[in-house]
């Protein structure tokens, strides 16, 4: 509210479709709401939708990839195929299953992407687990006669954050580009809601008239998840160094 210019649900008819200009950084869309405060009070909805989805992933995915890499047997096997089940599905279409099961909204968008990314990274930290738990320091705890929960949080789980925190940049990208999907085919938030998906399904009715309502959204959306996917790389980089190496 401190930067944009405009109230970005305000109608005003009189200046409809107007173009950029200094009164109008980014243009009108065709009921004279201001395009670009529309795209800072989008962006606060795809950002709040993206990092929330990527804390509740990585917290359900953790629990789930330690527990079925590290205690094997029947759990592993319950655990990850259920994953399977999940990830069988190509992302955006279960989203979609989901979201017409519970309905359109903010929390359900949350609820739908949860349920779709925390698979990604339960096995994630599953492969890791595997690995680690046969490190020989694990070992060495079991033999000094340390409970398993103590060896999964003082050994295992801070030696398998370096790929989860590189994994959970990458999901915050992918969440953000789910919402602007669903948004997209009216299957996400309030259409009332200003959000950059809501924006490009109204702008790329207008496309042939003016370009500025879908191009600016568009771009901005293009924008933040290059961002966040050269963070992750750079990521990497830094927490593996034969990444750098090679």
């Amino acid at each position: 509210p401190l930067i944009a210019p405009a109230d970005p649900t305000f109608l005003d008819p009189v200046n409809r479709l107007l173009a950029p200009s200094g009164d109008y950084l980014m243009g009108t869309d065709d009921v004279g709401r201001d395009i670009f405060s529309r795209i800072l009070y989008g962006g606060r909805v795809s950002l709040l939708i993206g990092v929330t989805v990527m804390l509740a992933s990585a917290i359900f995915g953790t629990l789930l990839g330690l527990t079925s890499g590290f205690y094997g047997g029947k759990i592993d096997t319950i655990i990850m195929r259920t994953m399977d089940g999940l990830m069988a599905f190509p992302s955006i279409l279960l989203a979609i299953a989901i979201m017409v099961s519970l309905g359109a909204g903010a929390k359900n968008v949350w609820i739908a992407l949860v349920i779709v990314y925390t698979p990604t990274i339960a096995r994630l930290v599953r492969s890791s687990t595997l690995v680690l738990s046969q490190q020989q320091y694990v070992e060495s705890a079991r033999s000094i006669g340390l409970g398993n929960r103590t060896i999964l949080l003082r050994y295992i789980f801070p030696n398998a954050l370096s790929p989860l925190i590189v994994q959970c940049t990458f999901v915050i990208a992918f969440a953000i580009i789910a919402e602007a999907s669903l948004s997209f085919l009216g299957a996400g938030v309030n259409p009332e809601t200003p959000t950059w998906g809501n924006m490009l399904r109204d702008g790329q009715r207008l496309i042939q008239r003016a370009w500025w309502p879908a191009i600016f959204p568009g771009s901005a959306l293009v924008l933040l998840v290059l961002s966040l996917n050269l963070l992750g790389d750079a990521l990497r980089d830094a927490l593996d160094p034969r990444a750098r190496e090679r």
